[in-house]
């Protein structure tokens, strides 16, 4: 009986998939952002939120002392599992705050720049402050720890503020602007900024 070529054959993927990276600070409205995206956008999206990958970690509590170094390996298996998933042409809404310098870093290493939309989600730091004693499920005070750090890079593809716009106005600004989006994007820009600095 002759082996089915099918069970064998890896998928080809024709283009990678685009990333739609929410970038914002601890209760800025990403999430919301990207439910509202899955809904509109054509074809299939992924969202991939980082905090899914943090919710995966199992084993006890870790010590202060080696929390922030947890933290950071998550991140960096969180940016090949986003660039994984693009490379196997699957399109993705991702939210993550760039709240660390080395976060973008390595993104601009392991995405491809043409085809990532950097989003900043916007929103002033009281509303931050407000919805954080609101939802009583973040760490008081985590929005304003990333506040000064989220945005430093300064470029974006686009900005969306959520103080202004609902969830779904957000997103179908979103929509709107990704067939025409400009080159060069703003990875591309960033990414010849990283190599001369």
């Amino acid at each position: 009986m002759a082996a089915d070529p099918d069970h064998t054959r890896i998928p080809h993927t024709t283009a990678p998939g685009t990333v739609i990276l929410l970038n914002g600070t601890s209760s800025s409205g990403k999430s919301s952002i990207a439910r509202e995206l899955l809904g509109i956008l054509d074809g299939t999206w992924f969202h991939l939120p980082v905090d899914a990958f943090h919710a995966l970690r199992g084993g006890r509590g870790l010590p202060d002392d080696d929390l922030q170094a947890e933290i950071d390996r998550t991140c960096k298996g969180f940016h090949r599992a986003v660039a994984g998933m693009a490379a196997g042409g699957n399109n993705l809404v991702v939210d993550y705050p760039l709240s660390r310098r080395w976060r973008l870093l390595d993104l601009l290493d392991v995405l491809v720049p043409e085809d990532t939309v950097l989003v900043g989600v916007r929103c002033p730091l009281p509303e931050l402050e407000r919805r954080e004693i609101e939802r009583g499920d973040r760490q008081p005070g985590l929005a304003a720890l990333q506040y000064d750090h989220v945005h430093s890079h300064e470029r974006h593809d686009l900005d969306v503020d959520t103080s202004r716009h609902a969830p779904r106005a957000c997103a179908e600004r979103i929509a709107a602007f990704l067939p025409h989006r400009p080159r060069p994007t703003a990875f591309e820009t960033l990414g010849r900024i990283s190599r001369v600095t």
